[in-house]
Formats: C-alpha cells, structure tokens, sequence
C-alpha cells in the first residue's frame, strides 16, 4: 500500500476498531472475554510475588522499585540525562523537555527531527518503561493506588497518541517496544480494580492490537538489519503471543519469530559478538533475541538449537567484558536501551544477561560466569532460579579473544584490559561502531584507570555526535588529524570502510597476557603508515605496558591520547611520570618517547546517553619522521 493511501486510511483503521471489530478479528464474543483470555495465557514474567522471598533473594530492590513507582505516581522521570523532570498532572508526551521543542499532533511519516531538539525524549518517555516499578510494586504489596496511577497514564498515552499521528509513531522500533511494555502492564495489572472498567479494558486492548498492526505494516527492514527491526520483530512477537487468536496474531506470531530465527544468524557473529559495533547495543540485541525466545518456549513453541547456540555466545561475551564490579566498557554508541528492564540500578551493568539466558538453556557452565544482583531473573523466571544462581560459585574468568567481533579482553582477577582489534562494524558501514581502532579501556588493581570517552547525544546535537565518535575522543593514535575511517558526509551512522586490522600475537599465559595488532587506516596517506600496538598485561604486580610503532615513511604529525575515568585525578605530572590517584589507590604512569611531548589537558567522558562529566587525559604528540614509537606503563603503587 502507497504512503499516501496509508496517510488517509490510518484515522479510518483506528475508527472502525470498534469493540464488536476487535472481538471479531480475536474471535472473542466480548471484552470480557478477550480480557480474561489473554490473561490466562502463558507469558515469561512473573506475575504472583511472595514480597518476603523477594527481599530475601534481592537485597535492597524494595526500596528502589518503591521509589521509581512513588516517582512514576508524582510524574517525575529522569530520563536520558535530563535529571527529575516534573511532568505535571496532563503529561505532555510530544514535547522534549530538555530543549522545550513540542512536535504537532501529525502523521507520523510526515515527522522531522533534528538540532536542536532530542526526539528520543518523547521516544523514551512514551515506551512507558518508567511505569514498570508501579506494576512491579503492586505485585509486591497489592496497593491499588499503583495500578491506578499506571492505568491513568496509559489512559494519557492513548488519548494524547492516535493510531500513527504523533512523533511517537515516527520509529517504528519504539511501536514495537511499546508492546513488551503493555504486555508486562497487563499481566501484573489486569486483576486490579484500577483495571476493571470495561471501557479501559477496551481502549487498552484496542491500542495494544493497534501497536501490532503498526509494527507488521511498516517493519524496519534492509539489506542489513539492525536493532531496530529486531525489535520490530520482537514486538510482533509478543502482540501475537500475547492475543493468542485470530488470523493477525497467528501471523504476527510467525512472522516475528520466523525473522528472528534469520535474523540471529546474521546479527550475532560467530563468537557472540553483535555486529553493531557497540556494547550498549549488544545488551539491547541480546535482549530482543532471548526474550521472545523464552516466551515462545513458555507458549510451547520452540527455537532453533542456533538461535539457543547464538544466545549462549552472546552472554558468554558479556561475561568477557563484564569487569568484577559489574561494569561494562562504553565501547561504541550507548543510549541505555532496554527491551524491558525488570532491575532500574546501574544502565552499565550487564550481567543479568548471563543469568537469564543460563536459566533459558540451563546451563550451567554459563551460570558459573554470573555474579551480582538476580533480580531480573527472579521477575522472569521465578524464585527458584534466582535461589540457584545465588547458590553457584562463579569462576575466575580468563581472558579472552572473540576474534570474529575483533574484540580481545585481558584479563585476572582485579586486571580487565578491553581492547578493538576488528573491522569496521555492521557490514563494514559503520552502524553504532566509532573510530576506535586498537583503542583500549584498562583497569588495575580494582580500579578502572583508562576510559573510553563514550556517546554522548545523536541527532540533537550533530558536532557533538562526530566528536565523541571521533579517532581524537579514543584511546587511539591519530596520525596527521585525518580518522581511521573517514567521515561521510551527512552522515551519523556511516564511516568510510578505510582500515583493516590485523592481529600479529595474542598469548594467554598463566600471569601474563600479551597481544599485538596493527591497522591500515593510515596506509591512504601521501606517505602511508601503519600502526603497531602491542600491549603486555602482567597479573602479579598489576602493570599494563603498551608499545606503539608507526611503521612507514616522511615526517607526520601523531597524537596519542590516554583518556581517564572521571574518578582518576593527576597527582603529579613530570617529564617522563605521572602520578594518577583515584578511590585512595596510586598508579604510577611512565613513557618513554624520544622527540615526543606530553601534557595533561582538560577531557570529558559520556557515561550514559546524554549525560557528559569532565575528566583528564595525557596527550602525547610527535611531529617528525618516520618510524617512530611510543611506550607507557601504568602499575599500581605500593601503598603508604
């Protein structure tokens, strides 16, 4: 169907879902009935909660989820980095309250966006994943006055959002996340009082087949498919499963499931790496993978033994680059995306991916790699599984090479060395991935030292866009201020495929962890260049030793920055040392590099999407010829 019959006939599709309609297309004989159906079909979550064992296997996650639905009843979120934002008794769902830009009542194909204000304001706010805590709150103490407060807001979001005229319609994808959302709303509310007004039983279900119907009409599909149409076929996924009945669920069932079946094998490499270049969106995709996956198993429908094989590997890299202290490396893009968080603590820790897929597959040699907070899986899959993961001793994780996604992690005990070694991300477009190349996240003895500098916004702010995602904001030589792969212009999510990697050495050895790579994002120069990075990790003592040669000919201007966590301060600064503190521990940072210059210079880290904090950086920089090199240390001190 053109987009200009679409336009004219989307008010029309809403109109005629009349209750008789709906029931019809369900095969239902009332609301009622419908309403009881789905409520009595399968579904992944928990939805009965024994607050007492609850707070035994999830210390301190009361509290927190008390205090994200007493926000939610006051409408008061923190989304995105805005920091509390009242949003008064009448939300507003089109305005971004960062910048104060409102987009009309529209259709949604007729939607722009761009400077200065941030559609993924409205876009987050309206994925309702904010009203979570009050369903969650609800099962825990059976107060009415939380499912109130959600139906209320659902009530807003609909009356406020008509069937694909607002900017909330504009990305399919947040249609489709929408759904997981109103799924798990449904089925921890729908017994309440708050919830038993047929006529809102009505327009809950209306709008909730609605968002089925959007997503299957205008799917995000390309020739290379990202996050954006897995969560359109996750969506469908869950609309289908979810009704259950009728000719469109069937459909959007098989659909769903059949696209993420193809779509698996080609996301997840080999080594469980996502290809879209960016840690934050591995945690995402790893989400729409297994959480449709466990709720066509729960509805007696199964997966593939591939689609298992691939969600094994994708957690099993979260448990490589997961460090001690549960935090993540802020490689690639970041904009805290979540299919549908059951757990609202840190956005950088993953690990609760490792518990649910090892409780999916029960396996065991993979919830040996967990540790940390169960409360996701309890919400998933119950009491018992969280008890039996609190029960298992994980194991001392190694380090570990995921050659295909061109990612290597060095690492033991209170060491964790994250390292790029691999080529251009999604296809070799670039996608989520930054100009990163051999660029590298460190911490020793405990303490994280070296950052990536992050992702701070998108489309709001287009130089701080290519800033972030820049050669000059990594931990990465930049040889005569040209990137390792090119900018195109125009475009946010696009490099020019110029580099290729190549890894000489990788060695993992009892107190030692050893690895060399080069790439060739230099050798388009006048006088090409090739960089050379070997980087020795020694356990025992905590020390971290990395080499950079510049292989090639002519005189070239080289920086080398070193980006530090903001906690890290320069205690002293000399020739040749620094002194780097940070949570009362010392590190020594030492170089040697004839005809270079160093200093310490002013930096800033993203930790999360939109939120930006200040830092410091060494930048070492040489101008002269060919070859050159470069060595650092960093070692922990003793202490005094």
């Amino acid at each position: 169907m053109s987009a200009l019959s679409e336009y004219w006939l989307a008010a029309r599709r809403e109109q005629k879902l009349t209750q008789a309609e709906l029931c019809r297309r369900l095969r239902a004989n009332s609301v009622c009935e419908l309403w009881e159906r789905c409520a009595s079909r399968p579904y992944p979550f928990v939805h009965r909660v024994d607050r007492a064992e609850f707070e035994k296997l999830c210390p301190g996650e009361f509290e927190q989820i008390r205090a994200g639905a007493e926000a939610a009843l006051a409408h008061r979120v923190d989304l995105l980095g805005s920091g509390p934002i009242e949003l008064g008794p009448r939300i507003d769902w089109l305005t971004d309250f960062k910048s104060g830009i409102r987009w009309p009542t529209q259709y949604w194909r007729t939607v722009a966006y761009g400077e200065p204000a941030d559609v993924k304001v409205p876009w987050e706010l309206s994925r309702l994943q904010w009203l979570i805590p009050l369903a969650q709150m609800y099962l825990l103490t059976g107060e009415e006055r939380y499912a109130a407060g959600a139906g209320d807001i659902v009530e807003q979001w609909i009356a406020s959002n008509p069937y694909a005229w607002s900017v909330n319609w504009a990305c399919t994808m947040e249609a489709a996340i929408r759904i997981l959302t109103l799924t798990f709303l449904f089925h921890a509310l729908h017994g309440s009082e708050a919830f038993a007004n047929p006529d809102f039983r009505y327009r809950f279900l209306k709008s909730l087949y609605l968002h089925g119907d959007f997503t299957e009409r205008h799917l995000e599909r390309s020739d290379i498919n990202g996050n954006h149409f897995t969560s359109d076929a996750a969506g469908l996924v869950f609309a289908g499963l979810f009704f259950g009945n009728g000719a469109d669920p069937g459909r959007w069932q098989r659909l769903g499931l059949r696209s993420l079946e193809r779509e698996v094998q080609l996301q997840v490499l080999d080594d469980g790496v996502v290809r879209e270049g960016s840690i934050g969106y591995h945690r995402l995709v790893c989400e729409l993978f297994v959480l449709p996956a466990i709720y066509a198993e729960t509805s007696s429908r199964r997966v593939s033994t591939v689609w298992k094989a691939r969600l094994r590997g994708m957690a099993a890299f979260v448990a490589g680059y997961s460090r001690e202290d549960g935090s993540s490396p802020l490689w690639g893009d970041a904009d805290d995306a979540r299919a549908l968080p059951m757990r609202h603590g840190s956005p950088n820790d993953h690990r609760y991916l490792i518990a649910m897929v090892s409780a999916f597959l029960k396996d065991e040699g993979l919830s040996r790699k967990f540790s940390g907070p169960v409360a996701e899986v309890f919400w998933l899959r119950g009491a018992q599984s969280a008890a039996r993961l609190l029960g298992t001793q994980p194991d001392l994780q190694p380090s570990q090479a995921f050659p295909t996604g061109g990612l290597y992690v060095m690492r033991r005990g209170e060491d964790h060395v994250f390292v790029q070694c691999g080529n251009l991300a999604f296809a070799g477009r670039g996608g989520h991935a930054h100009n990163d190349l051999l660029s590298l996240e460190a911490s020793l003895n405990g303490q994280k030292l070296v950052s990536d500098s992050g992702c701070y916004l998108y489309t709001s702010a287009i130089g701080e866009r290519n800033r972030f995602r820049s050669t000059a904001s990594h931990n990465t030589p930049m040889i005569d201020d040209e990137e390792i792969n090119r900018f195109v212009p125009g475009e946010l999510w696009v490099l020019r495929n110029d580099a290729r990697a190549e890894v000489r050495d990788w060695k993992m050895e009892d107190e030692t962890s050893l690895l060399v790579a080069s790439h060739s994002g230099y050798k388009r120069l006048k006088d090409p260049v090739t960089v050379v990075r070997r980087l020795h990790l020694n356990h025992r003592d905590h020390r971290l030793k990395v080499e950079d040669r510049f292989e090639g000919a002519g005189a070239h201007r080289i920086a080398v920055p070193l980006y530090f966590d903001p906690l890290v301060t320069v205690e002293e600064f000399e020739e040749r040392r620094a002194v780097l503190v940070a949570n009362g521990k010392r590190f020594e940072l030492t170089w040697d590099a004839p005809g270079w210059k160093a200093a310490v210079t002013p930096a800033r880290v993203a930790p999360s999407y939109g939120v930006v904090v200040p830092s410091m950086r060494v930048l070492w920089t040489y101008d002269g010829a060919m070859p050159a090199s470069l060595t650092y240390r960093i070692a922990a001190m003793a202490s005094t």
